[in-house]
């Protein structure tokens, strides 16, 4: 994929959180790649270099490769005088922990010069080498879906939410080792990340915060209810939820209405990038998930939900990712809208079992939407597909993994 953008775009960006592999997969292209030179803003000589000459820095021939390059915003525009002048394919290799061009302090640099890709923790296919093409597969089939028992179960697809796809948290065994890579993911981020990019004024909070969140996650994000939780004015957690976003450890789903009914909600549903770090954040643990008052329902939409999410950056259709929620407590988790205006709906239960009722949002979307619903799934952790009326099925959790084509990071 990476390849294939620097083979017509100046410039590629690699967008991603910390520790996902962004700068070995740029390190992998640059080292396959002729002509190529890489800088690592990190190593405070590079980066003292990139501040003192910013416009003789940038200027190259082939390909060069700048990790971190949110230490350096000032880059951006004499990265844009160079493309200007030569409007070659394949210039520039950036890697950013931060949604670079989404920082407000930074110029409009590049726009229609650069393609990004969005580098999320590794999903279950890459971890097990399986096709991990759910999303195209669906709206190729619909619901004529076909795939063998699955031997997995409720405990295994915990033990899955609870590893993570952080390729350093993967590695490890669970328990202790896994626990401190998580603890010091979480102030490296604070300490580090959300600082480069912003002043915030006290750190314990958005601590507090992330536990806040990871406590609701797969839940709306009503910002007055987290701000009450977390004692925060309204106007700063805006801020520090957009931070979130910005260092890729959150992310929003919007809500979808299509103009179906005025009784469609309009908020937004939050997940954790990574279900292995919100996991710890409320202090999950294989053990503790097997209490049947544990929050296992929300940690396994939460997963599910980055899965398809990881999906759509390597998706061929053009999909886009919503949730719905209507006032009379209707709702569907997953609304994938295709540029075509077809529709899928998912919905994802924690249970082994499926019932008839667990389908109620997926009948009220396809009742209003007609032929545009192309079909509705309950994703369970449960064996088999099994078929519940017409576009309609139950399929097990690993079916977002198991179906479709392989996809490739490069």
């Amino acid at each position: 994929m990476t390849l294939e953008a620097l083979a017509d775009t100046r410039v590629v960006i690699v967008n991603g959180a910390r520790q996902v592999g962004k700068s070995t997969l740029a390190s992998l292209i640059a080292a396959r790649t002729d002509n190529a030179h890489q800088l690592y803003l990190d190593d405070p000589a590079v980066l003292a270099a990139a501040e003192e000459d910013p416009v003789a820095f940038v200027r190259h021939d082939g390909l060069l490769m700048i990790d971190e390059i949110q230490r350096a915003p000032q880059l951006l525009l004499p990265i844009k005088r160079e493309v200007d002048r030569n409007p070659r394919p394949g210039q520039f290799l950036l890697t950013g922990s931060a949604r670079i061009l989404g920082l407000r302090d930074l110029p409009d640099a590049l726009p229609g010069r650069t393609e990004t890709i969005e580098l999320w923790p590794l999903s279950q296919g890459e971890i097990d080498n399986a096709p991990d093409g759910f999303v195209d597969h669906v709206f190729t089939h619909g619901s004529d879906v076909a795939m063998r028992p699955c031997p997995l179960r409720k405990r295994d697809y915990v033990d899955r939410a609870l590893r993570g796809g952080y390729p350093e948290a993967v590695r490890r065994d669970p328990g202790r080792r896994r626990n401190r890579f998580f603890d010091s993911y979480i102030t490296d981020l604070i300490t580090r990340d959300v600082r480069q990019i912003s002043d915030i004024e006290r750190p314990a909070e958005m601590r507090r915060l992330l536990s806040v969140i990871a406590a609701r996650m797969g839940g709306l994000a009503v910002v007055q209810s987290i701000a009450c939780d977390v004692g925060l004015p309204r106007m700063t957690l805006s801020r520090y939820l957009e931070l979130l976003e910005l260092v890729f450890v959150i992310k929003r789903i919007p809500a979808w209405s299509s103009n179906l009914t005025r009784r469609a909600i309009s908020t937004p549903k939050l997940i954790v990038t990574d279900s292995g770090l919100g996991g710890r954040l409320i202090g999950l643990s294989p053990d503790r998930a097997r209490d049947v008052t544990a929050p296992v329902g929300p940690l396994l939409e939460n997963f599910a939900i980055g899965e398809v999410a990881r999906q759509l950056t390597w998706a061929n259709e053009p999909v886009q990712l919503f949730h719905y929620r209507d006032r009379d407590k209707v709702e569907v988790d997953v609304v994938l809208e295709h540029a075509s205006g077809e529709v899928i709906g998912i919905e994802i239960k924690s249970t082994e079992t499926v019932r008839g009722d667990d389908f109620r949002g997926l009948r009220h979307l396809a009742d209003r939407l007609g032929t545009r619903f192309r079909a509705g799934f309950v994703l369970y952790t449960g064996e088999q597909v099994l078929p519940f009326g017409y576009r309609l099925k139950a399929l097990p959790m690993a079916s977002l993994w198991l179906l479709g084509g392989a996809t490739d990071r490069e």
